[in-house]
């Protein structure tokens, strides 16, 4: 039997619920392919403000760098939402990713046949539509220095982010990229703001020179601005999309809108090999409809999916995952959020029951 130490950081909002159905898949699979899971649970977010004063504390670090993975649900909430930025709960996640070294972000943005008709495109536009987003986790206008509110000499108070990137980090994302298109259909789009931003001129040239190393993917460049109107235009024109932190971020969520609901989205965080990779939903934490029973589970499944897919190289059972989920969908079990005519609605608990069911 094979095992895998796992920290599981539940969050705040609708976590610990769609946590508890990620969990238990996890165990019903894993003793269909002889593999064994040993859980840490830990505190971060809102959670841990609460207990510890503190959005990520060391012992969560600790933890989660003493794993072979770790299974991240959601963090924030009104709640917290005025205190001070360094003790936000979204500071704990820039935390996890820094203290990890995960400088990569997967977010695919597939559609469903099933769901197609949630998608608030046309069928013609979004039908077929299947983009991996490669986002840089560590760098950028996020992490850049200096950063801060200032008082000029004026008493002006003035805000400053710097957008900064160095050959290293370019290069360490664009193979990322790369291999990636490699494992698709071999075509990557970059994307920048090189006619206006000194960094995203270095981003492009460097990207140019790694493309010498990878003859058989197809390179294409787009200007961020032009690259969001091309994502609603006509989606399937992309494969996989390479793209710095600030863009990434903003291109990963209007791609996962393509798909009709960001309830069903999975995405992975990695850094370098031997490093635990963090696995999440990309949607937040739904304080609205949290412990009402109401939240969709699928896309924490899913995260568990690429974990075992991405981190642990058993794509097997990745595979048996996402082959029970697409049977529940086929069977019309819906959760509200991609709720259609004709379906069967389910709570968040009944939806881990079908999904459960369906892996046997």
């Amino acid at each position: 039997m094979t095992q895998y130490r796992i920290t599981l950081l539940p969050g705040d909002g609708i976590g610990p619920e769609i946590m508890a159905i990620a969990r238990e898949v996890l165990q019903v699979v894993g003793q269909q392919f002889d593999l064994s899971f040993e859980f840490t649970e830990a505190l971060i977010g809102g959670a841990a403000i609460d207990a510890t004063g503190e959005p990520l504390p060391s012992e969560t670090l600790d933890k989660c760098r003493d794993s072979d993975a770790v299974v991240l649900a959601a963090i924030g909430g009104y709640k917290w939402d005025n205190l001070p930025r360094h003790l936000r709960p979204e500071t704990g996640l820039l935390g996890l990713r820094a203290g990890l070294g995960l400088f990569a972000n997967l977010r695919p943005a597939k559609i469903l046949p099933q769901l197609i008709d949630a998608s608030s495109l046309k069928k013609e536009i979004v039908e077929g539509v299947d983009i991996m987003v490669v986002r840089e986790l560590t760098g950028g206008v996020y992490f850049g220095q200096p950063k801060g509110i200032f008082t000029t000499e004026t008493g002006e108070k003035r805000g400053v982010n710097t957008m900064a990137y160095t050959e290293s980090e370019i290069d360490r994302i664009g193979r990322v990229g790369f291999e990636t298109a490699l494992k698709r259909g071999k075509k990557l789009c970059s994307v920048d703001k090189a006619n206006v931003l000194d960094v995203s001129q270095l981003w492009r040239d460097r990207i140019n020179e790694l493309a010498k190393e990878y003859p058989n993917v197809e390179l294409s460049h787009l200007y961020v601005d032009n690259a969001a109107m091309q994502l609603i235009r006509y989606p399937k024109q992309f494969d996989t999309i390479v793209t710095g932190n600030l863009f990434g971020d903003i291109l990963s969520d209007a791609a996962a809108m393509l798909t009709g609901s960001i309830g069903m989205l999975p995405s992975a965080s990695l850094g370098t090999a031997g490093t635990p990779g963090v696995f999440e939903p990309v949607h937040g934490s739904a304080p609205d409809i949290a412990g009402k029973d109401l939240a969709n589970p699928i896309a924490q499944v899913l995260s568990v999916a690429m974990m075992l897919r991405y981190a642990l190289n058993q794509p097997q059972a990745s595979d048996r995952i996402e082959q029970a989920v697409m049977k529940v969908l086929d069977n019309g079990d819906r959760t509200g959020d991609i709720m259609a005519t004709g379906m069967n609605q389910l709570g968040c608990k009944a939806m881990g029951e079908a999904i459960i069911k369906a892996l046997d």
